[in-house]
């Protein structure tokens, strides 16, 4: 019995994709729910899986864009999960290649170390947790194909370089040690850089900054994170801080909450944050809703949920759909001070960055604090300099004595 395979429907808004990478060869077997290919749209990448056990055929090649609901492979149902040599031993399917003992890969990554024949236990992964993502088999792959070979003991003829890339890599011939590597722009990465440029066109975007002492909150943190842990299964961390904050912050100040539709002013009586997160893929940014209504632990909960599965490759479209304001942390990374750019059609975005001990004056004397930087990015057609200047301070107010914000004073 032959089963189409096709592309599913993923959003009302979506109509079609790009079929970015299989990650089963023509003539596999496959078990049921294995990852046979991976999906990108303007708003996520996902990994489709197999809808029953059988032996693949693909239909299309990578890269290229499917509607919704086209057909892309066939599948043969009835075969065994895995077959038998003549010796009788059973071989697995080629999505369980990685070693018991070695790093964990992701599918894609575990494709590319097989198509490469690289060893999993020479790569480190990046990935959440240390799992070997397909970027860092990429970069162990550009690493050999550069690195000097060993010196011949034997005058040689130098060997044309290969015509054919590896995997995911468009790598032209050698020349000295100029190399260039070319890579298709993602779907996701597409988009992101339309809906940037589209900001930065349609809005008149302002920034201004501030800067809060953090030490009450990390003095809270290491008081309760222990029992917060035992209590609620999540750690206390400093963005559900935030999202507080910037709800009691639009509650003074409800412009920074709004957004601009025509000629009209839309004025949400809720606030849904979105907090972006770093992938493999891009910035996404997930939203969590009602978070006025929400507990400490429930913004913890919800936004650790999101995060892993931004990162897994497994967010829903409305899971990023919607949102009336953002807050973005270049703070992981390292970054003192910059100006976020408006996620549209939201008027604001709140900037967090990494805490630094600088001296301070505290009642007339010079003191070493915790200190961050805040940047909020407004839409100056929705909100004026006044209001956005009085959001931050109220932000900063918030942060600086954390218990007014627990008990919503």
């Amino acid at each position: 019995m032959a089963t189409d395979i096709k592309v599913p429907s993923v959003g009302e808004s979506i109509s079609e994709g790009v079929l970015a990478r299989w990650l089963v060869k023509s003539g596999e077997v496959v078990n049921a729910n294995q990852p046979l290919f991976e999906l990108e749209t303007d708003k996520a990448s996902q990994e489709i899986p197999a809808p029953a056990t059988g032996t693949i055929e693909l239909l299309v090649k990578e890269g290229e864009k499917v509607p919704i609901g086209a057909i892309v492979a066939r599948l043969t149902e009835g075969a065994a999960a895995s077959v038998a040599t003549p010796t009788g031993t059973p071989v697995q399917p080629a999505q369980s290649v990685a070693s018991s003992s070695g790093p964990m890969l992701s599918p894609s990554a575990q494709k590319m170390v097989a198509e490469n024949q690289i060893d999993p236990a020479s790569l480190a992964g990046t990935g959440r947790g240390g799992r070997v993502i397909k970027e860092d088999v990429a970069a162990a792959v550009v690493q050999r194909e550069t690195s000097p070979a060993p010196k011949p003991t034997a005058p040689i003829i130098p060997a044309v370089a290969p015509s054919v890339a590896p995997a995911g890599l468009t790598v032209p011939a050698a020349q000295g040690s100029r190399m260039e590597s070319r890579t298709r722009m993602t779907a996701i990465r597409q988009r992101i850089a339309e809906r940037l440029l589209a900001a930065q066109q349609n809005a008149a975007i302002l920034s201004t900054f501030n800067e809060a002492d953090m030490s009450g909150i990390m003095a809270l943190r290491t008081r309760y994170k222990d029992s917060f842990q035992k209590r609620h299964g999540v750690s206390l961390g400093f963005m559900s801080f935030f999202v507080k904050a910037v709800v009691e912050a639009a509650r003074a100040y409800p412009a920074v909450n709004a957004r601009i539709e025509g000629n009209e002013i839309v004025q949400p009586h809720y606030v849904d944050v979105g907090v972006a997160v770093s992938t493999e893929k891009g910035l996404m940014v997930p939203v969590l809703r009602d978070v006025g209504r929400l507990a400490f632990a429930q913004i913890e909960k919800g936004i650790a949920e999101l995060a892993v599965r931004a990162r897994d490759g497994k967010i829903s479209v409305a899971d990023l759909q919607g949102g009336t304001f953002t807050i973005t942390n270049g703070g992981v990374f390292g970054s003192l001070l910059s100006t976020p750019i408006l996620n549209p059609p939201q008027s604001g975005i709140l900037g967090m960055h990494t805490i630094q001990k600088r001296p301070v004056v505290v009642d007339d004397q010079i003191v070493i604090r915790p200190m961050m930087y805040l940047a909020l990015s407004y839409d100056h057609r929705v909100i004026d300099g006044r209001e956005a200047v009085g959001f931050l301070v109220r932000v900063k107010e918030c942060l600086e004595n954390p218990e007014r914000l627990m008990l919503e004073v």
